[in-house]
């Protein structure tokens, strides 16, 4: 019998998709009360600041770099009594912080940049993005859990920012990861993209939609096609994953086989939706579509889905 397995590639395609090329040992069975102080001891420790959904570039010469001294970061305004920490590379620890300055108020030499700019721009190296990721997800998180669900008493930070301890009740409180299919209908050469109202102009892209409690990857990805477009689907296989800082998403690529043609959508989460040959969907990639039509950027996971459709046999 031939497993499958061993006739994968070598590099999965979640290798290749934006914010997952993080390569820092998190170090998670080692963290404890002393870590975090540790990591900002150290004369190697590396900061990055983040504000209002936006990292603080440093331009050195005609590249940005995201990381900060804890000298630099202190000069900034850093709130480091809210760092948490990433792990560590092979330069040192990694600290994520917010930053304690408003964009109008930096140096002309730093710029606060958005995430998604970043990473559609190529303004920093995967690495870094792959960082940018897990410290912007994890500060959002800790910034929304201050309080207890529980008993609505105070929180406070433990183990380097994975852990909330409510000061009224004791109950622990963990990092989230929200859970996002995003998947690609096919059949017959002819795959569905639709279009929300709020991308951009003549962009279509992969359905998508948040997992239910109690349901399989699979299982969203039936609902969520069939809610959005009308679209039955049959065989489910997953492509790839993607961490999606916005503000904590686990992005689930996957492939769907569409047992229906008819589309039919609301108009409301979807302005429209509509089946793509191949040939059109490779003019798409191209950028050569007589309509102006666009997909998502190379970065994206639905590029990848619709790019690894598109030049497949």
């Amino acid at each position: 019998m031939n497993f499958p397995f061993f006739d994968a590639p070598q590099r999965e395609p979640s290798q290749f998709v934006g914010f997952a090329g993080n390569r820092i040992d998190r170090q998670s069975e080692n963290r404890t009360e002393e870590t975090l102080a540790g990591a900002l001891a150290d004369p190697g420790a590396r900061i990055l600041l983040t504000r209002a959904g936006r990292i603080h570039l440093k331009l050195s010469g005609e590249t940005f770099d995201p990381h900060y001294s804890l000298a630099e970061a202190r000069e900034l305004g850093a709130k480091l009594e809210h760092a948490v920490l990433l792990g560590r590379s092979q330069s040192g620890p990694v600290v994520a912080a917010p930053a304690g300055r408003d964009a109008e108020e930096l140096p002309a030499n730093i710029k606060a940049i958005d995430y998604r700019s970043v990473y559609i721009q190529g303004l920093v190296g995967s690495e870094e993005l792959g960082e940018l990721a897990q410290g912007a997800s994890l500060l959002h998180w800790n910034h929304t859990h201050r309080f207890c669900g529980r008993c609505g008493a105070k929180t406070e930070m433990r183990i380097g920012g994975y852990k909330r301890i409510c000061t009224g009740c004791q109950a622990e409180h963990f990092p989230r990861t929200d859970p996002v299919a995003i998947m690609l209908a096919v059949r017959r050469g002819h795959c569905l993209l639709g279009r929300s109202p709020h991308f951009m102009p003549n962009m279509y892209s992969a359905l998508a939609g948040f997992l239910e409690p109690g349901e399989t990857i699979e299982q969203a990805v039936r609902r969520e096609t069939l809610e959005e477009s009308g679209i039955e689907i049959g065989r489910v296989v997953y492509h790839a994953s993607q961490p999606w800082p916005f503000p904590h998403t686990l992005m689930i690529g996957c492939f769907g086989e569409a047992v229906s043609e008819e589309i039919s959508f609301d108009g409301d989460e979807l302005e429209d939706c509509r089946w793509f040959s191949r040939d059109e969907v490779r003019s798409i990639l191209a950028g050569n579509h007589p309509d102006e039509i666009g997909c998502p950027p190379p970065g994206a996971i639905a590029h990848h889905l619709i790019r690894a459709w598109a030049e497949s046999d």
